[in-house]
């Protein structure tokens, strides 16, 4: 869509059209660092909280008892809804054709070039750029206890062709693993027995776009309930039908999203483990049991499931099933997302180790970018790790490398105070403009914002409120101390009580502002010595990032550096000292040999 909308010709090949914009797993949009990658994607010109904006079920804001840094929208959608939405909305782009066939080759020319691609029944398209989305399609097998299926999620047909392809392109391939749990029949559950969530009123948007009019609408209740010594008891008494622990799976999972008979084995000391249920739509009669992912054979899986309190009668529709697919090492890629080796060829989410739709839909934005520059012969757009979540998720793939699914998470991201949710449009909104994503009127809104949000901070810090009767008993109530002398502004914000907007009835000089704004306001504010101070950790991060490294370094001449890095920094070929600051192999001592050569090869 990027590609599209940048004004290049481009098809996209499916397996199946109905698998487009599909949701095998939970359909759940955002979550913990999850929530920053999808504003970081609205605020670059992608799509993907528009549509889970318009298609909703519950929406809450995690967090919100911890710093903004780490406050993380989640939405519930409608599956069907989701992918529905999804596809109409391609269907709408100019220079977007859609085509459903199978890829089993790139085609590469003598100068080491994609240039297109060839389909399982023959047929040709010639590119200048090929994009690989293979998800968790490519060579996939689905097992659930004895049994093996070579389908793709939710039975859909597999990619059995492509990977003999890129072996022969000499890419490295990965084995991983992901799973998902059981669908219940809703009408089978005694709802009683379970806790109620509810979603939140008023209903923040992930799109900087959305207005608060097209969020009315009734929200659906989740539900959370808990395993138990008798769930534990059924697992560990077959733990040698699970493909998992018989050795039949060959891939390797992700730590921070176990199945269940993983979550028994490793956390054998836990009394019980937190699931939560979910309806996967508005009308559909089917409910996502999350937590609970399992491969375990059928007869065990309706033993287990029925021990959750309010489960006693559940009818399963839909077994849950682990699913092993092939994925490359991200180490081969550069931070355009494009092979080192082969020109021209990109690729982007569960191909390159990662999980989740929101790393996926990250990666498929920033490649899909640089893919169409390539083709107007522009320069790459990359994000560095001092700019979004989208660069740390990248830099850790292409630098790093991972041996199992890739999760984001907050812990990831060194600068986080700087890289949250509320301020995406601020850090990235420009580079989505410079793509072409972003029009000139989107992009002067935000002009005018950030001039309103300056204005106001510099207003505050100097705005002085009087002591006096009314202010004090207002301190008093809050657990807040008397003031006796008057006081900035900025300094009653900065107090962890109190904020910008409470303050507003001692604040005789202010103006209507925007809830935007006013956010804006009191983070950058409360948070300011923070803000200062990581500030100044990201400008030494860049003057390491604008050391640059010649491509064609031959690290095992450079004397001084220890094998292992010179084993990796041949390998990753890292393009600046802040890149190669971030490879695992690589310690200070090497970067200031590194550093040290640097110096010596321009005098």
């Amino acid at each position: 869509m990027a590609a599209a909308r940048m004004g290049c010709s481009v098809i996209m090949f499916a397996m199946h059209l109905d698998s487009i914009a599909l949701m095998p797993c939970n359909p759940n949009i955002g979550g913990s660092s999850k929530g920053h990658l999808v504003r970081e994607i609205d605020a670059l010109g992608g799509e993907m909280a528009k549509n889970i904006d318009k298609t909703f079920i519950q929406s809450r804001m995690l967090n919100k008892s911890k710093g903004p840094a780490v406050y993380s929208l989640r939405a519930q959608a409608d599956k069907r809804r989701y992918s529905a939405e999804m596809l109409n909305t391609l269907r709408r782009v100019d220079n977007l054709h859609i085509r459903q066939a199978e890829i089993v080759d790139i085609i590469v020319n003598e100068s080491k070039r994609a240039a297109g691609v060839v389909t399982s029944t023959s047929g040709v398209a010639r590119a200048r750029a090929v994009v690989l989305c293979t998800g968790t399609y490519l060579k996939a097998r689905c097992l659930c206890g004895d049994t093996i299926d070579k389908t793709g999620p939710n039975g859909l047909k597999s990619a059995m062709g492509l990977s003999e392809s890129l072996d022969r392109l000499g890419i490295r391939i990965k084995r991983f693993k992901t799973g998902t749990p059981a669908r219940i029949d809703r009408r089978s559950i005694d709802y009683t027995q379970l806790e109620i969530q509810h979603g939140d009123v008023p209903v923040i948007p992930f799109s900087f776009d959305t207005r608060q009019e097209d969020l009315r609408r009734e929200q659906i209740p989740c539900y959370v309930t808990y395993t138990n010594e008798s769930t534990h008891a059924i697992l560990r008494e077959n733990l040698h039908h699970s493909p998992m622990y018989s050795g039949v799976i060959e891939g390797v999972g992700a730590r921070y999203c176990p199945s269940i008979e993983d979550k028994i084995v490793r956390f054998a000391d836990r009394e019980r483990h937190q699931v939560f249920v979910e309806p996967e739509g508005e009308d559909s009669g089917e409910m996502y049991i999350s937590g609970m992912s399992t491969s375990m054979p059928e007869d065990v899986q309706e033993a287990m499931y029925r021990t959750l309190p309010g489960f006693e009668k559940a009818r399963v529709t839909r077994l849950g099933y682990a699913i092993e697919y092939d994925c490359v090492d991200g180490m081969q890629l550069d931070c355009s997302l494009m092979f080192k080796h082969v020109s021209g060829l990109f690729s982007a989410g569960q191909i390159n180790g990662s999980s989740g739709y929101e790393e996926a839909a990250a990666q498929g934005l920033i490649a899909g970018i640089n893919a169409a520059r390539l083709c107007q012969n522009k320069p790459p757009i990359t994000i560095s790790r001092s700019e979004g979540y989208i660069g740390v998720l990248i830099d850790d793939l292409v630098t790093k490398g991972t041996n199992e699914p890739y999760r984001m998470l907050t812990s990831r991201a060194e600068y986080r105070l700087l890289l949250r949710q509320d301020n995406a449009d601020q850090r990235l909104m420009k580079k989505g403009y410079e793509a072409g994503l972003i029009s000139r009127k989107r992009y002067e809104q935000l002009i005018t914002k950030i001039e309103a949000i300056e204005k106001e901070i510099d207003r505050v810090e100097t705005h002085v409120i009087p002591p006096g009767d009314k202010i004090n008993r207002f301190l008093e109530e809050h657990s807040s101390s008397r003031v006796i002398t008057g006081v900035l502004l900025a300094e009653l914000i900065r107090r962890p009580e109190l904020s910008y907007d409470m303050l507003a009835p001692f604040d005789t000089k202010r103006s209507a502002l925007p809830a935007e704004v006013a956010e804006q306001v009191n983070i950058c504010v409360k948070y300011r010595g923070y803000i200062l101070r990581q500030s100044l950790q990201v400008e030494q991060f860049k003057r390491s990032e604008n050391t640059l490294l010649p491509i064609d370094i031959d690290y095992f001449s450079i004397n001084g550096l220890r094998i292992e890095a010179r084993q990796k920094l041949n390998t990753i070929k890292p393009l600046n000292l802040g890149m190669a600051s971030k490879i695992a192999g690589v310690s200070p001592a090497d970067l200031s040999v590194l550093a040290i050569w640097l110096k010596a090869r321009r005098a």
